[in-house]
């Protein structure tokens, strides 16, 4: 493997991108504050902010990543098959939604103020880009733990998504469901394309993907998820033999060969999701931000766990390759809310020094990373590698 090879390789598989732009946009924002802004939210093209192209665009492609890893983990032989596997993440996720607003609400009745219960719905959230980058870290890329993470991840953003909808919604944009017809019609366009054997995966993403966003985006529910609604129509073989991002020879299949040529796109293209998302100005610390920090680390990790256990009490098992020291750990690894709070965080306080008091507990979670990392030690976390099983 030549030496531009093994640094590529290096800087995937430890997201170095996604935490340069973080540590990047943290600097910046707290250096020149107005510069900042300026790059992020100035219309570069039309109406587009780099803002806008990161989130609402250049995402539409991460979140692809992401299904494309649960669609083979729900195949038979993935670690989510069969389905009753996948129900322990998706209750696990209940948990880690219901947990930090729990831990929430209570702390804030007994420490909190009146003004500071708006804040109940920032805690829920999960960074699926430094959870997936953790997990892999922590778990190996190939553990089940990865997928698990993966699914309670989308699902919690898109838990988050109608928290925003129905408890902070836009009074300039109010959510229009008519709108999701479009994109139930580009699934529709993506299963015809798949019952006519096209193999391409252009027509899938131009065709279904851009039904699918405008759907969402018309409805004013965020267009990030629009290919997960696409992907899992995209060829695929009938079994799950390899890894995510492991190459079968045997493998030229359509989902195989979009996540091979927009893989390295996305792992690099994360610096702008850091830069544009993490720019947090330190601000006052007040009560709201460690209620905000406890919920998370504490309320989430929790509920997680005892969601997760709960599950396998009432017959739906851990997905293979997990027990419950592994679901311990992803729940910690599920606490960093960092860049999705922060954005939950500015829509659930207007006013400045609440906001920023919140968002800096959404900040101060990143901390779950190196709490994730002891607990594997401790816990003695086997990573899992390569193919293994």
């Amino acid at each position: 493997m030549s030496t531009q090879k093994k640094t590529l390789n290096f800087l995937q598989e430890f997201s170095i991108p996604l935490i340069l732009g973080v540590l990047i946009a943290l600097v910046w924002a707290n250096s020149a504050p107005e510069n900042y802004h300026h790059f992020v939210h100035n219309e570069i093209v039309g109406h587009i902010s780099l803002h806008f192209f990161v989130n609402d665009i250049f995402m539409v492609f991460f979140f692809a990543m992401a299904a494309i890893e649960i669609t083979q983990s729900l195949l038979p032989g993935g670690s989510l098959n069969p389905l009753k596997r996948a129900i322990n993440p998706l209750m696990a996720t209940l948990g880690g939604v219901l947990g930090p607003a729990v831990v929430f609400i209570g702390l804030n009745a007994l420490i909190g103020s009146p003004e500071f219960a708006r804040g109940w719905g920032i805690p829920t959230a999960t960074d699926i880009a430094l959870a997936w980058l953790v997990a892999r870290v922590v778990f190996g890329a190939q553990h089940a733990a990865v997928s698990f993470l993966l699914l309670l991840a989308i699902v919690d953003d898109g838990i988050g998504l109608m928290i925003i909808a129905c408890f902070y919604p836009d009074p300039a944009n109010p959510v229009a469901p008519i709108w999701l017809l479009l994109t139930a019609a580009g699934m529709l366009v993506a299963y015809l394309l798949r019952r006519k054997n096209v193999q391409s995966y252009w027509p899938y993403i131009v065709l279904g993907g851009m039904l699918s966003w405008a759907g969402l985006y018309l409805a004013h529910i965020h267009p990030a998820l629009a290919l997960v609604f696409i992907v899992p129509f995209l060829p695929h073989p009938p079994r799950e033999e390899f890894g995510l991002f492991e190459d079968d020879p045997q493998d030229h299949s359509t989902l195989k060969t979009f996540e091979h040529e927009w893989k390295i796109f996305v792992d690099f293209g994360l610096l702008l999701f850091g830069l544009t998302n993490a720019g947090v100005e330190f601000s006052e610390i007040n009560t709201l931000t460690w209620l905000v920090f406890t919920a998370l680390i504490g309320g989430k990790t929790i509920g997680i766990f005892l969601m997760g256990s709960w599950a396998t009490v009432i017959g739906f098992p851990f997905p293979k390759g997990m027990g419950y020291k592994e679901l311990f750990v992803a729940g910690v690894v599920a606490a960093m809310g960092l860049t999705v709070a922060l954005f939950v965080s500015g829509v659930a306080f207007m006013e400045p020094g609440l906001q920023g008091a919140a968002k800096m507990g959404a900040l101060f979670s990143a901390v779950a990373a190196v709490i994730a990392f002891a607990a594997g030690k401790v816990l003695r976390i086997k990573k899992v590698k390569d193919n293994q099983a």
